[in-house]
């Protein structure tokens, strides 16, 4: 098969053939039609975690993916040949990822892919999608009759959180540059804040009383503090981007890594499903062009997903 191989970190991906999987017992062989690009897909290729991450060279990377499945090992009965499905792939070690033909996982990884959308679109919900949830829902515990603050709110994860949080029937303040506001507020966003002109924490304040109940930062760096800053009394700051250093004494805070779970990829499946959330694509490149597409995730200025196609 072919993927896309790192031989080292800060090196550019090399399109190799390499030897297809073999399917074990409980895992099921997929052919990958489509992988999303993340900014952590980057970010790995340069080293980033590597002491957190066992890995082995050479590593495929990615952990979006969408396909269909090709065989199914011993014992592995939940799906049959021939169907389609998507995951996020992100195995214990760093090494057989997405960005390949094919890709053998343990069958609780995957889920049904929703019917109403491409290969593409799928491949570019499992991180982001999960990312959000578990940001928001699980650690975040956002309420109905609560303002989430969302923080980078026109890429990836952000896009997806906007349209979780108007799912739960909360108020969102979206915080993005002016030329993406129309688009958030496309998606469901109540208000939009523009970092570059305006003070987020005094313009949060003239929207909300004294704050919001939960801000949610996927930049890091000074912007963590800036959510810290919005918050009302008791009030929660989830980030996916910061640890949290430097943080106001006593400020109600979680850092989230998202894992793999098939039941809320089920989920985020049926609001597919049912119209609820939608799957901005920027643009869509082949195997072949795997490195600009680094080069367009690594700008920090995506709207939407970037992904990559195999078939």
């Amino acid at each position: 098969m072919k993927a896309a191989i790192l031989k080292e970190f800060d090196k550019k991906l090399e399109i190799k053939d390499t030897d297809k999987p073999e399917v074990g017992e409980g895992e099921v062989l997929v052919k990958i039609k489509a992988s999303g690009i993340n900014p952590v897909d980057a970010k790995l290729s340069h080293g980033y975690m590597s002491d957190m991450i066992p890995h082995e060279f050479p590593i495929v990377l990615g952990w979006d993916m969408a396909g269909v499945v090709e065989e199914c090992g011993h014992a592995a009965r939940t799906f049959r040949k021939g169907e389609e499905v998507y995951a996020y792939a992100r195995r214990p070690k760093l090494q057989h990822g997405t960005l390949a033909e094919y890709i053998v996982l343990p069958e609780s990884y995957l889920s049904k892919k929703p019917v109403n959308i491409n290969f593409e679109e799928a491949s570019a919900i499992p991180l982001a999608g999960l990312t959000a949830y578990q940001s928001i829902f699980d650690a975040g515990d956002l309420g109905t009759d609560e303002t989430i603050l969302i923080l980078g709110a026109s890429g990836g994860v952000g896009t997806f959180a906007v349209q979780l949080a108007k799912y739960k029937g909360s108020k969102v303040i979206a915080v993005a540059s002016k030329s993406n506001h129309d688009y958030l507020k496309e998606l469901g966003a109540d208000h939009c804040i523009d970092y570059k002109e305006q003070n987020v924490a005094e313009e949060v304040k003239k929207l909300t009383d004294g704050g919001v109940e939960l801000a949610f930062d996927a930049v890091g760096g000074d912007t963590t503090k800036v959510g810290a800053d919005c918050l009302k009394e008791n009030g929660r700051l989830v980030s996916i981007a910061s640890q949290g250093d430097g943080l106001p004494e006593g400020t109600n805070f979680q850092f989230v890594f998202v894992e793999p779970n098939s039941r809320e990829l089920n989920h985020i499946r049926e609001l597919v499903e049912a119209g609820t959330i939608k799957v901005p694509i920027q643009k869509v490149y082949d195997l072949d062009q795997v490195n600009e597409a680094f080069e367009q995730i690594e700008t920090g200025h995506t709207t939407g997903k970037i992904v990559v196609t195999l078939n």
